[in-house]
């Protein structure tokens, strides 16, 4: 019984410390990363055009930042399941969806002026961890399942 209770600490509290690296990237958004769309969504953006971008630095800084919530996201997901192939799943889902997601971004970004909307919501999903939120409860439902 005392390992059991000692692992789970342990899972917790590395669970805690990814979450507030997390938190840490949000908190330095704006000193960490190259992002003139921080300002931009900030304001009101309905009627205003793109703002001016160094097109590589920024796809640079949004890859950078992709990677590390990627990589804190893995850690999380195998910190919790202790699973190599939901790991590996992992990693091709993410790698799927870095393509996909870098691909319509600069598609949009490049041929749709006004789809300043579709770029908020494309960009919020290259910039925040939330591919974990849906992973998550998703492996862990099939753990669930495969249990039964």
């Amino acid at each position: 019984m005392p390992d059991k209770v000692i692992r789970y600490k342990f899972k917790i509290t590395i669970a805690i410390l990814i979450v507030l690296c997390f938190g840490l990237i949000r908190t330095f958004e704006k000193q960490l990363f190259y992002d003139p769309f921080l300002e931009y969504f900030e304001s009101d953006f309905k009627n205003l055009s793109f703002p001016e971008l160094n097109t590589f630095q920024f796809f640079l800084s949004l890859l950078f930042r992709f990677g590390l919530n990627t990589i804190l996201s893995l850690l999380l997901i195998y910190t919790l399941f202790r699973d190599r192939e939901i790991l590996k799943f992992s990693i091709f889902l993410y790698l799927f969806f870095m393509i996909a997601l870098f691909g319509m971004f600069f598609l949009i970004l490049i041929y749709y002026s006004n789809g300043s909307w579709i770029l908020f919501y494309v960009r919020r999903f290259i910039i925040q961890p939330i591919f974990v939120l849906l992973f998550i409860p998703a492996f862990y439902y099939q753990q669930q399942n495969i249990k039964k």
